[in-house]
């Protein structure tokens, strides 16, 4: 279903918008856009494991994937990863993790961290879409995506009551840090990545982690 406070929209073009003018190759049109559920994602998932699609308002739209982007939200989580076997503070999810941000929105952060508070007592570890709302969610935008997407994932993250939100640019080699979605400091490679509140403890060198993840070959 269209979120509830919404009513269906009338047109394409009112549905594009709602969606963040993403591009009309990323919407599935099967199941019929406003029609589709959290079962749809995972059944998508199996029978196409190679594309991942997020639910938005009951629209299966397919998250952009690229070879570079895989590499720096890898190479972020092997930080994440060594901090947490130190100071267990929550668990980390990869970029094929779905997550049911909101009722019927399931989005797929390339990165997240989950604290163990958001994570209720009798939770079980085999769910497919966990209800469990990250603290932390890492984006690392691609070429495809719009500006008015990433908005809208956004507001959804904080809706949701995600504390930080990391987007990640390469092309200028910074990172866009959110503690909402008006509340914004980027930070270039220059800068030490700092986990705050949400993450005490944790820092990284921007530069020195896009340059690991941009490594292809070894150093002569």
């Amino acid at each position: 279903m269209f979120a509830t406070e919404l009513a269906p929209p009338e047109t394409l073009a009112e549905l594009m918008d709602r969606l963040g003018n993403v591009p009309l190759d990323r919407i599935r049109m099967i199941p019929v856009p406003g029609t589709a559920t959290v079962d749809d994602v995972l059944r998508l998932c199996d029978r196409e494991p190679k594309r991942l699609c997020e639910l938005i308002d009951g629209v299966l739209v397919e998250k952009v994937m690229g070879h570079e982007e895989a590499r720096l939200a890898t190479w972020l989580g092997i930080h994440l990863g060594k901090f947490l076997e130190e100071h267990d503070l929550g668990i980390v999810v990869g970029a094929d993790g779905p997550h049911r941000v909101l009722p019927e929105q399931v989005r797929f952060p390339d990165l997240a961290f989950i604290a163990y508070g958001n994570i209720p007592e009798e939770a079980d570890p085999h769910t497919a879409v966990p209800s469990w709302v990250p603290t932390l969610a890492v984006e690392v935008i691609s070429k495809k995506n719009t500006k008015a997407e990433m908005a809208r994932k956004l507001r959804d993250y904080f809706e949701a009551g995600v504390e930080l939100v990391w987007y990640v640019d390469p092309p200028t080699r910074s990172v866009r840090v959110y503690r909402s979605p008006a509340d914004c400091v980027t930070l270039t490679d220059a800068d030490m990545l700092d986990g705050e509140n949400v993450l005490p403890g944790f820092q990284v060198s921007i530069r020195e982690w896009f340059d690991r993840a941009s490594r292809v070959r070894p150093r002569s």
